[in-house]
């Protein structure tokens, strides 16, 4: 009998902020997001997040994206989501690594109007769809992503991430 498809997570935070989730949220938001967004797997699969200050995501940005400045979630899938062939059933897979600019998010959180707890959810469900292969590159990619994201914030009690106020 195989696994129920499951998320373990190692949590490291780097920098002070107030709003940071606790361990057992960010599991909550990254587990919601694979259930809905794994395709192909039934594989329990674990995600490394860390929790940064601006200057270390700003040195992954420009290393990885080649731009000079802090963005807000970075992610760093380990393979393709169907990448599996060949691993026993019972092998728990590296899904990926999430890095998120903690003092960034408190900041556009503010300036977006947004509660803390809804933008790092946002940022959490969003890595965790790049990890499983969406991406945001044309329109249809962007409007299949969005819309994900759109009904697991909702189905948690929270706003659409992208309504402009």
């Amino acid at each position: 009998m195989g696994e129920s498809r499951s998320v373990s997570v190692d949590f490291q935070v780097a920098c002070e902020v107030d709003s940071i989730p606790m361990k057992a949220e960010v599991h909550a938001w990254l587990e919601q997001a694979f259930q809905a967004g794994a395709r192909n797997t039934s594989r329990q699969c674990e995600v490394a997040v860390r929790i940064v200050g601006k200057e270390e995501s700003r040195k992954l940005n420009k290393q990885f994206r080649q731009q000079d400045e802090a963005t807000n979630v970075l992610a760093f899938p380990a393979g393709s989501p169907d990448g599996m062939t060949g691993l026993p059933e019972d092998e728990i897979r590296a899904l990926g690594d999430l890095v998120i600019c903690g003092p960034l998010v408190e900041a556009e959180a503010e300036e977006q109007g947004k509660s803390p707890a809804s933008h790092w959810g946002h940022l959490l469900v969003h890595g965790m769809l790049h990890l499983l292969g969406y991406d945001h590159q044309t329109s249809s990619q962007a409007a299949e992503m969005e819309t994900m994201e759109k009904q697991l914030l909702a189905d948690r009690g929270f706003e659409d991430p992208y309504r402009v106020r």
